[in-house]
């Protein structure tokens, strides 16, 4: 099987590589293509992977509308001698153009119900859409739930295993008390009119009373916080979010990831995900989107978690729990991409077949 596998975002990286390996591994071949944005080219880098550069949509939401065209245009001269059987993409519109072009199936992931204008740009002419069972939107007869998050593509416990060692490059033990934030752009076109985390010089003055402060974020910091911003190669970030004793910040994505992890996330932000409602429903999230009140309660209870001696300890309880329920999604990928398009069809008659593929499942 010839599958090409789109690229839009540096957490897409994390998202499809266990499953590209795993193919490979089957002697399917694989063609990455990767639009440019943050460290997506970097993690496709560090991890060996080889792709086609697209470009770059541009910065701002007019500019990533205008050139949608000549986006697909160069995603499908870099893919029309590889002659794919299937298109793969997290939300991706020009994977979804080109397949049609092509009539060839695209198979779609996506997590984001507040994504208004990407879904209208390539919800209808994709064959197959994976989501959350505990997503809010319904796309009709084209969608599959499947009790899992993205998240666990990447750090599900049969791909992910810690690395301590992190710790001695950030001068740290097991034993310290750190907190990573995590502020995003909004410069996706569906941010616009919302925000996350406005004053965050305070914020970091009072975490920081408890313990080291690290900083990953999309735009510029003040200049008051970049010595905040964490050092370490960016595929290491997980290793150091495992150890964290909190999250905090209006990075979705982040805040899932450290849920996954067993560390507990505060997250700040007018806009929320499914997923983070469910993972607060696990306490491993703390959600706070009231755009007048959310930041300055969700400092309040950051402050509150770091207070509690057994907040690590508890977490690792909670994700034990969150683990045994879900499913091992990269598992999941491989059998529905490899038997498409019986494996729609199957999964529409039986949804339950999908728990073949819950923690210590069989690829």
């Amino acid at each position: 099987m010839k599958i090409v596998v789109d690229i839009n975002h540096p957490a897409h990286v994390h998202y499809f590589k266990n499953f590209i390996w795993e193919m490979e591994k089957r002697s399917h071949e694989v063609l990455i293509t990767a639009s440019e944005k943050e460290i997506s080219f970097t993690l496709l880098s560090n991890y060996g992977f080889d792709f086609v550069n697209l470009g770059t949509y541009g910065n701002s939401v007019s500019k990533k509308f205008i050139n949608i065209p000549s986006m697909d245009l160069k995603m499908y001269k870099a893919v029309k001698n590889f002659k794919p059987d299937i298109f793969l993409g997290f939300g991706s519109i020009r994977a979804a153009h080109v397949s049609r072009l092509m009539r060839k199936p695209c198979i779609a992931f996506d997590d984001t119900e507040h994504a208004r204008w990407e879904h209208r740009l390539y919800v209808p002419v994709t064959d197959a859409i994976l989501t959350p069972t505990c997503f809010k939107k319904d796309f009709g007869k084209k969608q599959i739930r499947y009790n899992g998050y993205t998240e666990l593509a990447h750090l599900h416990p049969n791909y992910f295993t810690p690395n301590p060692a992190v710790l001695d490059e950030m001068e740290l033990s097991k034993d310290d008390t750190f907190i990573i934030l995590r502020f995003v752009s909004w410069s996706a076109s569906h941010d616009v009119g919302q925000h996350g985390i406005k004053n965050k010089i305070e914020l970091v003055r009072e975490l920081e009373k408890y313990g080291r402060v690290f900083i990953t974020s999309e735009g510029q910091l003040p200049k008051e916080l970049e010595k905040y911003k964490i050092k370490v190669s960016p595929e290491k970030l997980h290793d150091l979010l495992y150890y964290a004793s909190l999250y905090v910040g209006d990075g979705g994505t982040t805040g899932s990831e450290a849920a996954v992890l067993g560390t507990h996330a505060v997250f700040v932000s007018t806009i929320v995900s499914g997923y983070l409602y469910d993972e607060e429903n696990y306490g491993l999230v703390d959600v706070f989107s009231d755009p007048k009140t959310g930041e300055e309660e969700g400092m309040k209870r950051a402050l509150e978690l770091l207070k509690d001696s057994n907040l690590k300890n508890d977490a690792r309880k909670r994700r034990r729990k969150l683990l045994n329920d879900k499913i091992d999604v990269t598992a999941f990928m491989v059998w529905f991409i490899e038997n498409y398009p019986e494996s729609f069809e199957e999964i529409k008659e039986n949804p339950e077949i999908q728990y073949r593929f819950r923690r210590g499942g069989k690829l």
